[in-house]
């Protein structure tokens, strides 16, 4: 495994701890913007790494322009959830 894989891998298991916590205390509390930041953290986690590897099949640049998307998409999830709270 190159350094490459193992950072990925890192990021992704950190990404998705960090979205367990966040529905974890939606669960709890039933607090929606807990729910919009974990959705958000989830996007912006999947956007980069997940997301990329599955659209091997697209181009370079369409590729970047859905990544970008993705996780922009989670960043206006997250600044929804503070702007609740």
């Amino acid at each position: 495994m190159d350094w490459l894989s193992l950072v990925i891998l890192i990021h992704i298991f950190i990404g998705f701890v960090l979205v367990y916590f966040a529905a974890r205390a939606f669960a709890r509390s039933k607090y929606l913007p807990m729910l919009y930041l974990a959705f958000g953290f989830f996007l912006i986690t999947i956007g980069d790494t997940i997301i990329g590897d599955f659209l091997h099949f697209a181009e370079e640049g369409n590729k970047e322009l859905i990544e970008e998307i993705i996780e922009i998409s989670g960043f206006v999830f997250v600044i929804i959830a503070v702007l609740k709270s």
